[in-house]
């Protein structure tokens, strides 16, 4: 477990009201499924006093389908980014908007199941700060994707300092003290499961089997799981670097002692050297690896120079709130992070 510079005791952490941070990206399709679930849940669930959308910039009619659907009923509100800043922006604006005693993290396709989060808030109740979800079974997606999420979740254990979970998304339940300890960390390009994770207090998981998706296309392409994967271990690792550096020196050894066998070859044994095709070949394949690994620093290099930069995180374009009172506006400051 890490400590924090400003400790938290959770002993006497009130554990009573909990809100939905759900963000969406051209969700018209799936949105009426989504708040006929929601609703028919919150019914039986009277903790459940907030639901938190975070337009992420959506092309379609998502922002005026949820005033519809929803500005009759209680709680709802609706954060509008005024262009597309990715999934992880989205869900951090929603962690810095809420001021319940906890927030659930789901995604707007019902693959995150509610009947999961009522034992989420149940092991909530019990004490626990962080519960996520641990995917036991994903249905509905290519062997391929179900075959890189599981070496992505190991590849990412093995190479970071940080004690993460394997088989989890972002479908988790955080406390008031996690979520605040959250809020203190500014960084441009956040992995929410992963600085959830390190920012440690108590944690379990509920295993599940994740269903398809109720309606519309994934977000994720292989392209955004692919940046999201990069941006998880250059964040969390500097493993990479190192064993660059390693392997350079193995192969500069190996290169030394290859050039001693050739002297030998051709001053003391009398054998003249010969295969320059393979020679070439050696030369284009260490010329590859070199610039492999010259791209790996210039990852590294560039999550600097976005970080120095200091740009805000994300613009709030607008923050609409359902009929019925709910929490206030983020105030200016805030609706731009930096």
């Amino acid at each position: 477990m890490h400590v924090l510079p400003d400790s938290v005791s959770t002993s006497s952490v009130s554990r009573e009201t909990v809100a939905f941070i759900i963000p969406l990206y051209n969700e018209e399709a799936v949105l009426p499924l989504l708040v006929a679930e929601l609703e028919a849940y919150r019914a039986a669930h009277a903790e459940v006093v907030q639901v938190v959308f975070i337009d992420d910039g959506s092309r379609d009619q998502t922002a005026a389908l949820v005033r519809k659907l929803t500005g009759h009923l209680e709680g709802y509100v609706l954060i509008r980014f005024s262009r597309n800043f990715g999934h992880q922006l989205a869900v951090t604006a929603g962690m810095e908007f809420v001021e319940t005693d906890a927030a659930v993290i789901m995604d707007a396709d019902l693959q995150d199941p509610l009947d999961v989060v009522t034992e989420m808030i149940e092991k909530w109740k019990a004490g626990y700060d962080v519960v996520y979800g641990i995917r036991k079974r994903r249905e509905g997606e290519t062997l391929f994707k179900r075959t890189a999420t599981k070496v992505f979740y190991r590849l990412f254990r093995h190479l970071s300092d940080t004690d993460a979970p394997l088989d989890t998304g972002d479908f988790r339940l955080v406390s008031r003290p996690v979520l605040d300890a959250f809020r203190k960390m500014q960084e441009q390009q956040p992995y929410v499961r992963g600085l959830v994770s390190w920012i440690g207090f108590n944690q379990t998981g509920i295993e599940y089997i994740r269903p398809a998706r109720a309606a519309g296309e994934t977000k994720y392409p292989f392209r955004k799981l692919l940046k999201l994967a990069t941006d998880g271990l250059f964040s969390f690792s500097d493993r990479p670097l190192r064993y660059a550096v390693r392997l350079g020196l193995l192969v500069s050894a190996l290169s030394v002692l290859g050039l001693i066998w050739v002297l030998i070859d051709k001053y003391i044994i009398g054998v003249e050297v010969v295969g320059w095709a393979s020679i070439v070949f050696a030369l284009f394949f260490f010329g590859g690896l070199q610039l492999f690994f010259l791209g790996i620093v210039g990852a590294y290099l560039a999550r600097v120079y976005e970080e120095v930069k200091a740009r805000p995180r994300y613009l709030v374009r607008e923050t609409w709130a359902s009929e019925v009172p709910a929490p206030a506006p983020l105030p200016v400051e805030q609706e731009a992070h930096a």
